[in-house]
């Protein structure tokens, strides 16, 4: 029995401003109208003998992430581990492991697969699967080496070590992510691939070698696991006892340090989407080189990467650079610079400015907004709620709202009284009023909201009652 366990986490700042941490790059959708992580789950269901998949994510993912594994996936089966935050990649594959093992045994195999990587030669793939499994069932501690290509500077490396099996070799040694020199000598040699950030081992394999060389953290994170309801579904990691948990990366905490780390030589075409130098292999290029996707003129330009779905965005006489547009930022960058767009990220943090992490429209399970106004005292949103769903029953401490049906049929609850509104009806909310909005209709409700009150955040809400388990 194979399972594949995807791990989805962190905010992907390098892919600022259509990345964030309210919508994180495994969701953004590339030109074939998919996902990433989409394409992820496709890949991981049509192994050979695939029949469960375990997705270990953030608490705050959850519905985005069942939603875009129903687009994906049929006839298999999808389980969950959330965690409340982010605690890095050795503690979320130990809870995958603790999982695993007790749903289906501590010598079942798991493919460890990141959210965000492209990998189209799916025969190519299940054969490097296949290779990597079978090291496993020896008891190693497998991952996957991408052969390179060029000489690299943004991935770490893997020195190979003696032959175990046709594509199968001992870890001589990680390298992290080298200078331009380095890389090309790497390169030269034939003795290195680029670390892949994919593994493949045996829960029980897994979980001995953490408590062997990362005792410390082993023991913190099965207490989180034994405070943890295993019988919730979804399955929720205990909080209190997860922040207790130390952090750190699979490579430190076990791969570098263990002794049985075997690395697959894998030659599938393979893209971790690590920057938007990396995007230029997802778009369609002209004759010029200039990889665009959207509403683009490019004009006496070469080499430039361009995405602009919002808007019509004309480059005029500029080569070599990266232009962004999303609904409420703009991204130009030189296409050397681009591992540097992390930086945009940290100083909109520095300066408390929302887009960091919040875009114009936020998707919610029932459906989302859009914020059109927002200044001192007021804010005005368009919200759209999907046939049959509602918003949590709630009230706010700080704001008023006025709701105007401008498409469908919505029921609002208003403190004791219960109202049915179609276009062009309206209804005021006072501060403090428990209230709920649901769409009763055939089709999408929208509507516009206006707010007034002395604060305005979205952490003014004190949910009362929720169908989507956020109390």
């Amino acid at each position: 029995m194979l399972i594949p366990v995807i791990i989805s986490g962190g905010a992907g700042a390098r892919l600022w401003p259509v990345s964030r941490e309210s919508d994180p790059k495994p969701f953004m959708q590339l030109p074939d109208g998919n996902s990433i992580i989409g394409k992820t789950f496709a890949r991981a269901a049509n192994l050979s003998g695939v029949a469960d998949i375990l997705v270990v994510t953030n608490q705050n993912y959850y519905f985005r992430t069942r939603e875009e594994f129903e687009k994906s996936c049929d006839g298999v089966k999808l389980d969950f581990v959330l965690e409340p935050f982010g605690k890095n990649t050795a503690p979320a594959i130990a809870a995958a492991a603790f999982r695993v093992k007790e749903r289906f045994g501590e010598d079942v195999v798991m493919l460890v697969l990141p959210a965000d990587h492209l990998i189209s030669q799916q025969d190519i793939f299940q054969l490097a699967v296949d290779n990597a499994v079978e090291l496993a069932e020896q008891d190693f501690l497998a991952t996957f080496g991408i052969e390179p290509t060029h000489p690299e500077t943004g991935f770490g490396y893997i020195e190979k070590g003696g032959s175990i099996s046709e594509s199968g070799f001992e870890v001589f040694r990680f390298v992290e992510k080298p200078d331009l020199g380095k890389a090309q000598e790497y390169l030269a040699s034939g003795k290195f691939v680029w670390n892949s950030g994919m593994f493949c081992f045996k829960a029980s394999a897994f979980l001995e070698a953490l408590s062997q060389y990362t005792p410390e953290m082993f023991e913190q994170i099965s207490s989180c696991w034994e405070q943890t309801n295993a019988d919730s579904l979804p399955l929720v990691l205990d909080a209190d006892s997860l922040k207790r948990v130390e952090g750190d990366s699979i490579d430190y905490a076990v791969m570098e340090k263990a002794n049985n780390v075997a690395v697959v030589s894998a030659a599938f075409e393979w893209n971790d989407i690590g920057s938007w130098a990396a995007m230029a292999d997802v778009f369609d290029e002209d004759s010029n080189g200039n990889a665009v996707e959207g509403d683009v003129i490019a004009i006496d330009s070469n080499n430039c990467l361009v995405d602009s779905k919002q808007r019509l965005t004309a480059v005029v006489g500029v080569n070599d650079i990266v232009v962004v547009n999303d609904e409420d930022a703009t991204l130009v960058v030189h296409k050397d610079k681009v591992q540097d767009v992390k930086k945009v990220v940290e100083a909109l943090k520095q300066g408390q400015r929302p887009e960091y992490s919040e875009k114009k429209t936020t998707r919610r399970p029932w459906g989302g907004y859009t914020n059109l106004i927002e200044s001192a005292g007021y804010k005005v949103k368009k919200i759209v709620v999907f046939p049959g769903q509602s918003l949590s029953l709630q009230k706010h401490m700080h704001r008023s709202e006025h709701w105007t049906v401008v498409v469908g049929k919505a029921e609002v609850v208003n403190g004791a009284e219960t109202k049915v509104l179609e276009a062009n009806q309206s209804i005021y909310i006072e501060k403090e009023a428990v209230h709920r909005l649901t769409n009763i209709g055939g089709t999408d409700l929208q509507l516009i909201e206006v707010q007034c009150g002395d604060y305005l955040g979205e952490d003014d809400i004190i949910r009362l009652q929720d169908n989507y388990g956020r109390i």
